[in-house]
């Protein structure tokens, strides 16, 4: 259908918007979104993070980030002197696209593969530092009752955070970038199988982002562990947030 508007954002969401929440979970909607689709990120771009992730990451550290897609994350960390990145993406169409543009632009040192974070194909603690930014949000799509998820979806995000903490390092940082909030995100991350800490700040004006750092090796008491204390805006109609697919997303998952 034509996009009379001549509005870019209407016309991206028209293009790769799927019928139903529970599509994110299907891989056949990936490789189709992302032969057509360039470049998309989800909860903001590095530069506003930026000032919160650098404080977990040197230019030593090696990353891993989960669900790339056709994001520009692993760029912005290499502008910084983080030169050992590897990303992966379950789609094949993100992976091929995704090493093209990082010939075409230069960063050849930077590994793209193609595989499933629910089974991630690395050595026991491999990595400082493991990244994913809205990639675990997929996984509730279907979650139903926020307080009380289904069995399937506990089961994946557990799936999930075995082979994080897997593979980070005994002092490694697992840092996630959600719309989770924490008294749904916890009961998570403060499983008795994983001995990392968990802490949270947030970022972004019209509504709030949650950027998490949970550091193997160092679990604390919940009532031990630092958290900010979070002051919820009212959301304007007039953010231009309200326009993006992450509010799109982020209301199929409260919906569920």
């Amino acid at each position: 259908m034509e996009n009379l508007s001549g509005n870019p954002v209407e016309s991206h969401k028209s293009d790769v918007l799927p019928a139903s929440a529970s599509a994110y979970l299907d891989p056949h909607y990936w490789d189709d979104r992302f032969s057509h689709e360039e470049h998309y990120e989800w909860f903001k771009d590095y530069s506003h993070f930026r000032h919160l992730i650098l404080d977990h990451i040197n230019p030593a550290s090696s990353v891993l980030e989960l669900g790339c897609g056709n994001s520009q994350l692993c760029e912005g960390l290499y502008g910084d002197g983080i030169t050992e990145l590897t990303c992966i993406d379950l789609s094949p169409v993100a992976v091929e696209k995704m090493k093209q543009r990082l010939i075409s632009k230069g960063y050849k040192d930077i590994q793209v593969l193609e595989a499933d974070m629910l089974d991630l194909p690395f050595a026991n603690g491999c990595f400082d530092v493991v990244i994913e930014k809205g990639t675990m949000d997929v996984l509730f799509v279907d979650s139903g009752d926020p307080w009380n998820p289904r069995v399937e979806t506990v089961d994946r995000v557990m799936s999930m955070l075995r082979q994080i903490h897997r593979v980070l390092k005994t002092h490694g940082t697992f840092i996630s970038i959600t719309f989770g909030q924490p008294h749904f995100r916890r009961p998570f991350f403060s499983n008795s199988e994983f001995t990392w800490s968990t802490e949270w700040r947030t970022f972004g004006d019209g509504f709030h982002y949650f950027f998490y750092i949970l550091k193997k090796g160092h679990r604390m008491s919940e009532s031990a562990e630092c958290t900010e204390r979070i002051d919820m805006p009212s959301i304007s109609p007039y953010h231009d947030e309200l326009d993006s697919e992450d509010y799109i997303f982020r209301t199929n998952i409260d919906d569920a």
